[in-house]
């Protein structure tokens, strides 16, 4: 009986172990700059990306809870107002209820949906995906590399294998970091797809980290003045602490010296 239960025991663990290894995906951990408590975006890593989403994903993906103006605050990309102004007249068409037709963009208009029934909408994809998991759901990795959003939808710009199958009409693209393997998105990137005007390296790698780093600014586009809060309010009560510390000495300290 022994025999028999380890060796149902031994079974189940290499077909446990055999469908994890068929379902692995693997997750780069990029060095951001917006990492941990003291990380802030870089202003032209998001430029570059917002070029990288314009250029190339705004075809199919949108991002409809951003608004133009936003590209113009501190923190962001911070674009000079008649830079934004051009940006969105230039690049973007919007429905205008009131004229019943589409015109130019303003920068107080949003982004525009996607243009794919299937395409995601991009604007909080960074918060929306986990890259990393601790052991057993403990969060441990997140604590440590934070969720990993913007490293999920690198490692997936980068995870293209090459190979393809067909499967219900589908064409599907073997991918490294997607769950299941294999995705319907054909690969967006390749070396020198975009031309950096401040000469930045343009290959796969970093095309896709400009790109992630930019989807990632516009799911927390107050992230540094919230840590900036964050510091100012955990100071405040540090201070507060030390006063109430010494206040409290200098009450009991006659009771003290009597007992």
């Amino acid at each position: 009986m022994k025999k028999l239960l380890l060796s149902a025991i031994l079974v189940f663990g290499l077909v446990t172990n055999a469908n994890a290894e068929s379902g692995k995906t693997h997750i780069e951990d990029f060095d951001f700059s917006f990492e941990g408590p003291f990380g802030k975006f870089d202003q032209y890593q998001l430029q570059r990306g917002l070029q990288v989403y314009t250029e190339v994903c705004s075809a199919c993906h949108g991002l409809r809870q951003v608004a133009f103006r936003t590209l113009g605050d501190e923190g962001g990309p911070h674009l000079d107002p008649e830079t934004v102004k051009a940006y969105a007249a230039e690049n973007f068409e919007v429905y205008d209820a009131e004229k019943d037709e589409d015109r130019a963009a303003i920068p107080s208009d949003k982004f525009p949906e996607s243009g794919l029934e299937n395409a995601p909408d991009l604007s909080l994809m960074a918060k929306a995906r986990a890259g990393f998991h601790g052991p057993n759901g403990l969060g441990i990795n997140q604590i440590i590399k934070g969720m990993g959003g913007p490293e999920y939808i690198a490692s997936v710009l980068t995870g293209y294998t090459g190979k393809e199958k067909e499967q219900a009409g589908t064409t599907f693209y073997e991918n490294t970091a997607f769950p299941g393997g294999w995705i319907a998105m054909s690969p967006p990137l390749s070396d020198e797809l975009v031309e950096f005007a401040d000469g930045h390296s343009n290959d796969v790698h970093h095309i896709a980290e400009d790109v992630s780093a930019f989807l990632m600014w516009t799911a927390e586009p107050k992230m540094m003045a919230r840590q900036r809060v964050g510091l100012i309010s955990v100071g405040m009560l540090i201070l507060l602490g030390v006063l109430l510390y010494f206040t409290n000495k200098k009450l009991w300290r006659d009771i003290k010296r009597k007992t």
